[in-house]
């Protein structure tokens, strides 16, 4: 009997250890894999601050068609979580045309999306996804306007997606489809996987036929309830590049002398909207124009952008994308360096202000031997080792704040300043370097501004 006695403690006390070590991994689990949140005008992770550096790799999905391919993926993942790098923005769309993900409305194939995914879970990376392009990269607007004239439509011009009711159909039906896919690979439905940080309606909507932003703004209104009628889990972003229309006439000054039928202020002020995006080419929407003026521009496109989303909005800010070409007269490697240092340590002055300006995203990270994709911004981070430290340093100096604000102590500011002045030491030598003008050319990606 007392041996019977012993050996039941035994197995209950082994019992309990077992029960204690798989709740304890049952706690670990959605910590790990939880949702980025917003509150206020910052995100949060796990009800703490969340600032980070990313980047953009649109190809990725294209790219992991391929079986035979997606090494290339998962190196681009492994090089940018070594580098700090916890954001990866991407398409979630190939509309017709080679490895199409939707070959025609409804029609869709195995995507390599699936793919992308997992690995960016396994190198803890999250995911910003976006549904359509405005280009015709990739098909984007213009492949979705000739299906509807194969369908008999009466389509006047590409414009026509934002207003007509079977292209509004046609891209409804897409979202459905990424949103409620279930991933072969991970096991998770897209709308439950914390892996992807936010959906993005469109790559840079843009709308010759009103200049005004209205017929945008009623677009985004509609899909952005869509969305969120699908998935309540994830955030929700526009993909606008930051051109101002006319909720704030006199902030129309500070676009680079033209409109795209875009309103920073009304499109991102939509309640389902979580958080606003710019982006920044100065040297393409500011061409001739003097390495001074380029840098002046920037300066104010990214104040003028922080102080409305902080004020205005009361909503996150992201740089999405923001890059230096090679592909111009001149160019060298230590001119992007310097470059790139210059935006990060402004982001970070921002950003030490509260977190509204919350992170950026390099356009943008490549493996080795994808020379097809190249269109001037591209970064082999094996290749460039001086750009993957200044990258590093400003994911290490993101991450350090976001545990500042977190900590919220007295002496919580004093410390930011101290990274930043340690941040600025490493780059100081960029603040009076002059730079050239530069021209992009994004094959695959977009067509050039004009």
């Amino acid at each position: 009997m007392a041996a019977s006695v012993s050996t039941c403690s035994i197995i209950s006390l082994i019992f309990g250890a077992l029960l204690c070590l798989a709740l304890a991994s049952e706690a670990r689990v959605p910590r790990n894999l939880a949702f980025v949140a917003t509150r206020d005008s910052h995100f949060v992770l796990h009800g703490s601050p969340f600032l980070f550096n990313g980047f953009n790799s649109y190809w990725m999905m294209h790219v992991a068609a391929d079986p035979n391919q997606r090494f290339k993926v998962s190196e681009v993942f492994r090089e940018a979580s070594a580098a700090g790098l916890t954001v990866c923005r991407t398409w979630a769309f190939s509309d017709g045309g080679d490895r199409a993900l939707q070959i025609s409305p409804g029609t869709y194939d195995e995507p390599g999306l699936d793919f992308v995914v997992s690995e960016a879970k396994k190198y803890g990376i999250r995911l910003i996804l976006s549904f359509v392009n405005n280009y015709n990269d990739f098909g984007g607007r213009p492949q979705y306007a000739q299906w509807a004239r194969n369908a008999g439509a009466q389509i006047n011009s590409d414009d026509d997606f934002y207003t007509h009711p079977l292209i509004r159909d046609y891209y409804k039906n897409h979202i459905r489809r990424v949103v409620t896919r279930f991933n072969t690979i991970t096991r998770v439905a897209y709308r439950d996987e914390p892996t992807i940080m936010a959906w993005e309606l469109m790559n840079e909507p843009r709308c010759q036929a009103d200049y005004s932003g209205r017929t945008v703004n009623g677009w985004v209104q509609e899909m952005a309830s869509f969305v969120k009628s699908l998935d309540h889990k994830h955030l929700l972003e526009i993909g606008m590049e930051g051109f101002y229309g006319d909720t704030m006439p006199q902030r129309k000054q500070v676009n680079p002398g033209y409109q795209v039928g875009t309103d920073f202020i009304s499109n991102h002020l939509i309640k389902e909207i979580d958080f606003a995006t710019i982006h920044a080419y100065p040297d393409i929407w500011l061409s001739g124009k003097s390495e001074n003026e380029q840098m002046g521009f920037m300066e104010r496109w990214m104040s003028n952008h922080w102080e409305d989303a902080r004020k205005v909005l009361k909503k996150p800010l992201i740089i999405a994308e923001f890059g230096k070409s090679n592909k111009d007269p001149g160019f060298n490697l230590n001119e992007r360096d310097l470059y790139m240092s210059n935006v990060y340590r402004d982001i970070y002055r921002f950003a030490r202000t509260g977190g509204t300006m919350s992170g950026s995203l390099v356009w943008q990270l490549m493996a080795e031997g994808m020379d097809g994709y190249y269109d001037g911004y591209e970064i082999v981070l094996s290749q460039s080792t001086s750009t993957a430290g200044i990258m590093s340093r400003q994911s290490h100096a993101m991450n350090a704040l976001s545990h500042l604000f977190n900590n919220n102590g007295p002496h919580a500011h004093a410390h930011a300043h101290g990274i930043m002045m340690d941040h600025t030491h490493h780059d100081h030598h960029a603040t009076n370097k002059p730079k050239h003008a530069h021209r992009r050319h994004r094959q695959h990606a977009r067509k050039s501004t004009p």
